[in-house]
């Protein structure tokens, strides 16, 4: 198989073209990068962003040069020694009227040759929800009338640009007359004679009748567990790795497949046993791929995660979290919380999905000859939902494996046990259903019960936790990232350790990521905010400062202040990991540009987090009033507060310096491959999407790697060229000894001594090939007037006990050049001079 020693992802559209990404290939080749990374390149939505609309899944996207665009691309790869990985969306498609299958099923409804090609409920009509109010009112207001399609000449039903076919048979041999209807109640009639009806957007989660990818009505679920339609979608797909084209493939969103393991056995048998497979999957705490799965592994936010238990000081985590709560009055129970975030969800936002469960759940009894009263099945199903732990288990229509009959036995203990329990009859009823103990007369419902149960735990966790309660919770900005643990946790090297043995061991080769385009905000954001829990006190304080300087803008609202005492926690410290390194607060241009970025990120925060605004439901004037305020903060007018806050900043900066060159070493080192998201080579400070999809500036990455590095200042820590050269010298490793770091074991290596805690240290070994890893931690508090002058007095006392198999051999740092003898055991000083040390045996 073509496994990856590090992969490059791009994001295509927003001026990303093919010919651009190809003149990138000398670039990511110097970088070492053996695989370029793509986002979806096929055809999607015309104003889409990011690709995963997609279209037309059988045409490369014309807008960013289409087949010959990507021919030329992929020649410059294999030119350059270089492979591709494409990221494809199974999953779902645009609902738009520019996806030819979704188009024709508007036009002749269950009649349409693609009508099973998306997961419609065909026992009522297909819903359209894209008005902007009830279908009466936008006809009352004269918005919506028959005209011709300007693309086919046809009738249609017009609603401002958009143009809805007509069934055949609703006008044909009397086009004239139907063009010509003008009164509002024919205009009705027509339209109660189409296969599918207009709703208003705001209905769509109480009456939808297709499955969509989270609360996104615009994505229509495609049935790929169909072979027909898993062969139509598929088919540019697989011609493009057959062709030698493509040698790897990210599967997008498994977990909202009906059968993701059927689905991935057919795509292997497909593509064949040498295309890498990984796919989007966020694993729960202590969970791992099925076994039975034949990929390679995920995309890596697992690895995201575990890196918290390295940076995140533990020892002063609950300072921090006294200090949140002081300053919002009250003391936070995480419990409460994601239960009522959970709750938010099942009773409102997936109402629709939720309310199908029920009523197929209610079929199968009466089918059963079990009658259940419909409120006890109804809280039932609901305390079950909410008290899933992972994303979803993996039945079929044979039942549970015994892996997922044991999860799904704790979780109904759980659900039993606590104070919230349902009825245990209607409870016991649903675990039947899933377990598929149902007679043959009740199956096929069963398997459709378990299908549609399995599809909602995962949106339903991934809205509850990564879109609602992370931004209802700013205590720690840096822990609410996607993959990560909800719930208040204990960190520390112990479990990292014991993270990166069960990833070599289940999943060597899976990609390891620190930032993504889904990502809350960049790792080098991240990396810096986890410094707050080293000096907690201090972080409060400047807080407490800050708010005081600028309580006048503070707006008092019938519904409270706005900002609210937790909103303004999050402002200074969403400002602090995105400030970028060399910003002054005399620089009004700076301001101003960061400015643009920063209120976008505050009004998505806002209304994420569901509390006094909403997508659905806007709160203009506590909207206008937050906004206000976050613009405050980066007037140059406000000099007193940037003046304050920018030096207040540097330590905090300057040690998530050090932390960002730590998680970057880690990466390149640890069980897995690297995979390095645009621009992150250098320093990631983004903010959530829109943000973290901006291209960087590939001509200053390029000029900077073959800049001088050291002029005697921290110029080049603050632009981030510590970090892209020490890809450049670990992936030149990785290259060198493939095996080593594919199938090297894992060991964890102890620190004794006075600074034991201020260092991780790990090997990878492979027959007579090793190397030591080491690096700093928890800096915060010995940080030099240089940064390229470590104090040695950190590491001091202090030495790594070696094993046999690494004692008493000589070794060289791969990023100071630097040899040395080790015996059974290595001093730290003789490492001090360098916050990390890559040690590989000679």
């Amino acid at each position: 198989m073509n496994i990856p020693t590090a992969t490059y992802r791009i994001q295509f559209r927003n001026g990303m073209t093919f010919d651009r990404a190809a003149a990138l290939v000398p670039y990511l080749k110097q970088l070492g990068i053996s695989h370029l990374y793509a986002s979806p390149i096929f055809s999607a939505t015309a104003e889409s962003t990011h690709g995963y609309d997609v279209t037309d899944v059988n045409q490369i996207e014309p807008s960013i040069g289409g087949r010959e665009g990507f021919d030329r691309m992929a020649a410059a790869l294999k030119a350059a020694g270089l492979g591709l990985i494409l990221d494809i969306v199974p999953n779902h498609m645009a609902a738009s009227l520019e996806n030819p299958w979704w188009r024709d099923v508007i036009e002749h409804g269950e009649q349409s040759r693609y009508a099973r090609y998306f997961d419609i409920d065909w026992s009522r009509r297909l819903t359209l929800p894209f008005l902007g109010d009830t279908f009466e009112a936008v006809l009352a207001k004269g918005e919506i009338s028959v005209k011709r399609d300007p693309q086919t000449g046809k009738p249609a039903l017009a609603y401002f640009d958009n143009f809805y076919p007509l069934k055949p048979e609703t006008w044909q041999d009397r086009e004239e007359a139907v063009l010509a209807l003008r009164d509002a109640a024919q205009i009705a009639e027509l339209h109660d004679q189409q296969p599918w009806r207009l709703i208003s957007w705001r209905d769509a989660p109480n009456d939808l009748s297709y499955r969509r990818f989270f609360e996104v009505t615009g994505l229509v679920g495609v049935r790929v567990e169909d072979k027909e339609v898993f062969d139509a979608a598929h088919q540019l797909i697989l011609e493009l790795v057959h062709s030698g084209a493509v040698q790897g493939l990210r599967v997008d969103h498994v977990d909202g497949l009906a059968d993701p393991r059927g689905y991935l056995e057919q795509l292997r048998q497909a593509a064949g046993p040498d295309c890498y497979l990984t796919v989007e999957k966020i694993l729960g705490d202590n969970e791992q791929l099925p076994d039975e799965w034949p990929v390679s592994g995920t995309t890596g936010y697992e690895f995201m995660a575990a890196l918290a238990n390295l940076l995140v000081d533990s020892d002063r985590l609950s300072g921090l979290r006294k200090a949140y709560q002081a300053v919002i009055g009250k003391t936070v129970d995480m419990k409460a919380e994601l239960r009522a975030a959970k709750l938010l969800m099942a009773n409102r936002n997936f109402a629709g999905e939720f309310n199908r469960l029920q009523q197929l759940a209610l079929k199968i009894a009466d089918t059963e000859g079990v009658p259940q009263p419909e409120a006890e099945l109804k809280n039932a199903l609901r305390e079950l939902l909410v008290a899933f732990p992972v994303y979803r288990t993996y039945g079929t229509p044979q039942g549970l494996t015994p892996a997922d009959t044991a999860l799904l036995q704790q979780v109904v203990s759980e659900v039993s046990a606590s104070d919230h329990a349902p009825d245990t009859q209607a409870l016991d009823f649903l675990t039947r259903i899933l377990r598929a103990e149902v007679t043959d007369s009740a199956r096929d419902d069963a398997t459709q019960f378990r299908t549609r149960f399995q599809q909602l735990t995962g949106p339903l966790m991934a809205k509850s936790v990564e879109d609602t309660l992370f931004f209802r919770q700013h205590m720690a900005l840096a822990l609410n990232e996607v993959g990560a643990e909800p719930l208040t946790r204990h960190f520390s090297l112990d479990q990292f350790h014991a993270e990166m043995q069960a990833r070599r061991e289940h999943q060597p080769d899976a990609l390891s990521g620190t930032s993504t385009h889904d990502t809350k905000r960049g790792e080098d954001a991240r990396a810096r905010l986890y410094t707050l829990t080293e000096a907690p006190q201090r972080w409060a304080e400047c807080v407490s400062r800050w708010r005081e300087m600028n309580k006048d803008h503070v707006v008092r609202l019938k519904d409270g202040p706005a900002p609210e005492p937790a909103v303004e926690w999050m402002l200074y410290e969403a400002l602090a990991g995105v400030w970028p390194t060399t910003l002054q607060p005399q620089d009004a241009d700076g301001l101003a540009a960061l400015e643009a970025r920063f209120v976008v990120y505050v009004e998505k925060a806002l209304r994420e987090a569901k509390l006094r605004t909403d997508w659905a439901d806007n709160n203009d004037a506590y909207e206008e009033a937050v906004l206000s305020y976050a613009r405050h903060l980066l007037a140059p007018a406000n000099s007193a507060f940037l003046s304050d806050f920018c030096p207040s900043l540097q330590p905090f900066m300057r040690a998530g310096l050090v932390n960002s060159l730590t998680q970057t070493v880690v990466k390149l080192t640890a069980p897995g491959v690297p995979d390095i998201y645009q621009g992150s080579e250098a320093l990631d400070f983004s903010l959530v999407d829109p943000d973290n999809r901006r291209e960087p500036d590939f001509d200053a990455l390029a000029a900077m790697l073959n800049a001088p590095q050291h002029d005697g200042s921290e110029a080049h820590w603050l632009r981030g060229q510590v970090n892209q050269q020490a890809i450049v010298t670990l992936l030149a490793l990785r290259q060198q000894q493939p095996e080593l770091f594919r199938h090297g074991d894992y060991l964890a290596l102890s620190a004794r001594g006075e600074q034991q805690d201020k260092v991780l240290a790990f090997a990878r070994t492979h027959q007579d090939q090793a190397v030591i890893v080491i690096v700093s931690r928890r800096v915060f508090n010995a940080l030099p007037e240089n940064l390229d002058q470590p104090p040695a007095a950190r590491w001091a006392d202090t030495v790594i006990a070696l094993p046999a198999t690494l004692g008493n051999r000589r070794y060289q740092d791969q990023l100071s050049g630097k040899t040395l003898n080790a015996g059974d055991q290595l001093p730290l000083t003789e490492l001090a001079s360098h916050w990390c040390a890559v040690l590989v045996a000679q």
